[in-house]
């Protein structure tokens, strides 16, 4: 149950953090959205560099199986509009629902992370089966430094992300073959 009940606080965390932003987040706030006694986080996560840490774990984890699902279940795509269509979905996923509240969060704690070392470790990006599909799909047109090419088109999406989670709206299909074009030049 301890594991449970860690996990519930570190999902509630991220809820809190992307809704209240970096100073609303508190183990009070946590207690209060999860429903539970106060100090119940605190008695999780003694100090608040500690809840943060587990928020971080937590939001690393859910998006790495969630890039491994999509991965899994995406084949190589045959051609540039394929990838394309591809990465609308994600970015899609990424503004919307609990896919825009992890994205908030993420970005929050990227930013935090620039005074906390230890998180920057936890947040460096990882291998995954989404990636790989991008990766399998420039080595296959050819392109020479495809695991560049790979960070550096995905790098490009992530700040799309964030720019529309700024300033709102959404991605078009026009950006994104930009995007994809600039990848496979």
């Amino acid at each position: 149950m301890p594991d449970d009940r860690r996990t519930v606080l570190a999902d509630t965390a991220i809820t809190v953090l992307a809704e209240t932003g970096m100073r609303g987040l508190t183990h009070r706030a946590v207690d209060r959205a999860a429903g539970l006694p106060p100090g119940t986080t605190s008695a999780y996560y003694r100090t608040r560099q500690a809840l943060l840490t587990a928020l971080v774990r937590r939001l690393v984890a859910l998006d790495q199986a969630e890039l491994e699902e999509i991965g899994n279940r995406t084949p190589v795509p045959r051609s540039a509009e394929e990838l394309v269509a591809g990465i609308a979905v994600f970015i899609e996923q990424r503004l919307t629902g609990e896919g825009r509240r992890r994205s908030l969060a993420r970005f929050a704690c990227a930013i935090e992370s620039v005074h906390h070392p230890e998180l920057r470790e936890i947040l460096v990006p990882r291998k995954n089966a989404g990636r790989q599909v991008v990766h399998a799909f420039l080595t296959a047109q050819g392109i020479a430094d495809a695991e560049a090419r790979t960070v550096t088109l995905l790098t490009y999406v992530d700040g799309l992300v964030f720019d529309r989670l700024v300033s709102g709206g959404s991605v078009s299909d026009t950006e994104i073959r930009g995007l994809v074009a600039a990848a496979l030049r």
